[in-house]
């Protein structure tokens, strides 16, 4: 495609992975932000070996590696100790991993490739409204009380699972999970410094996990440990009240200590509810993710719940995809028909796994925590089901067979 004047909404995992391909593609990139900079803020995730694959091919898998904790496997154990998950990458073959990182070490790799290629930046804007048009696209843009409408050849919407600016007719399905998490970054400490995400369960209503998630680009010889605890939604704003800092809070560390009592050397430095920041999901349907001037990227476009830990792969495949159907089409409608055969398989197979899954682990239903216990123990001694498994976390199936 000739070069195109284009902007990407959001300087997240998507919108600067996306940035940077296409900017080397020779396309003029704005990248607008409503932060005012990019700071070493967030939680940690789990790339997974489909999401390094892209970091690979953009010459970053170095530099993000630098970053990360390499993780071997995901277990999961019932606070009585029987192993529920168990699922590794070795089936996978012996170098397959994946990298847990901090999402501020994430955006700085991308960023400072990014910085490398010609592009513009507009950050501390808020954009109010997206406007495709036959052969142009307009960004209407609050900044400091002014109002700026721009024209681009097309725009990339990657703002977050809670974007208000994904069109309405394109969403089939846009609901709040019902459960989500408090999370804190942590520094390591014994017996969790070891290539684990390592989870707890009691039924599905409690759940706790430790990931290893390598060190910040503000802190780099500080190892870190994210922490995160599942709650109702409806109980989250309990833990931001300033009440909740004394007896309460104390209550839950005494029952934490019950739970998973290993954690305690890690969780040393929590001392009051304010050190855990909450964290909600979103589940996102869409009928299409891009038509002619206008595209939906990342967790815009297709929210899921974390139970996969598919976020950032996902959006890291979003922008290779996008930029492989760039560079084999001559106009936008071949670009999004390319992009539709390619992501729409994998990025439904997820959607509906994850929606499957998330009852398993967060709900309040004794049976399905039943049926989860019994079931994952049986298939994980099967050569066959541990390789699918295996392939599914990796981010690698586009489908149940496939």
């Amino acid at each position: 495609m000739q070069p195109q004047s284009i902007a990407i909404i959001g300087a997240g995992t998507a919108g600067l992975a996306t940035a940077a391909l296409l900017a080397q593609q020779g396309h003029a990139i704005t990248l607008i932000e409503r932060a005012p900079a990019l700071e070493p803020v967030g939680a940690g995730l789990l790339l997974q070996p489909a999401g390094l694959s892209v970091l690979h091919r953009m010459g970053l898998y170095q530099a993000m590696y630098r970053y990360g904790a390499h993780i071997d496997a995901l277990v999961g154990h019932t606070c009585s100790g029987r192993a529920i998950m168990n699922s590794h990458y070795r089936p996978l073959g012996e170098q397959a991993h994946g990298l847990g990182i901090h999402r501020a070490s994430l955006c700085h790799v991308l960023d400072s490739h990014l910085q490398t290629l010609p592009h513009q930046r507009r950050m501390g804007c808020t954009v109010s409204a997206v406007d495709a048009q036959a052969h142009q696209t307009l960004v209407t843009l609050e900044e400091k009380q002014r109002t700026d409408v721009l024209t681009f050849d097309a725009v990339l919407i990657a703002n977050g699972s809670h974007s208000q600016l994904r069109p309405s007719d394109w969403t089939r399905y846009d609901r709040l999970y019902p459960w989500g998490a408090m999370w804190a970054m942590l520094p390591m400490a014994a017996p969790f410094d070891v290539p684990l995400l390592q989870q707890r369960y009691h039924r599905a209503s409690t759940m706790a996990g430790i990931l290893p998630t390598g060190s910040r680009p503000d802190q780099p010889e500080t190892p870190l440990a994210s922490f995160f605890w599942s709650l109702p939604v409806t109980e989250i704003a309990q833990w931001q009240q300033p009440d909740f800092a004394a007896s309460p809070f104390e209550k839950w560390r005494g029952a934490l200590h019950t739970f998973w009592p290993q954690l305690d050397e890690v969780l040393t430095p929590l001392t009051r509810a304010q050190q855990l920041t909450p964290a909600t999901y979103r589940d996102v349907i869409m009928s299409k993710w891009g038509d002619n001037r206008l595209g939906v990227i990342g967790d815009a476009a297709h929210a899921m719940s974390p139970q996969l830990g598919q976020g950032a792969n996902m959006a890291l495949l979003d922008a290779w995809a996008l930029g492989d159907a760039m560079q084999q089409s001559d106009n936008w409608h071949q670009v999004w028909t390319h992009y539709h055969q390619h992501r729409g398989p994998q990025i439904r197979f997820y959607q509906r796994m994850s929606r499957w899954l998330t009852p398993a682990f967060q709900s309040h239903s004794r049976v399905v925590a039943t049926g989860r216990d019994l079931l994952l123990p049986v298939l994980n001694h099967l050569p066959w089901m541990r390789l699918q498994m295996a392939k599914t976390i990796a981010g690698l199936k586009t489908g149940l067979l496939r």
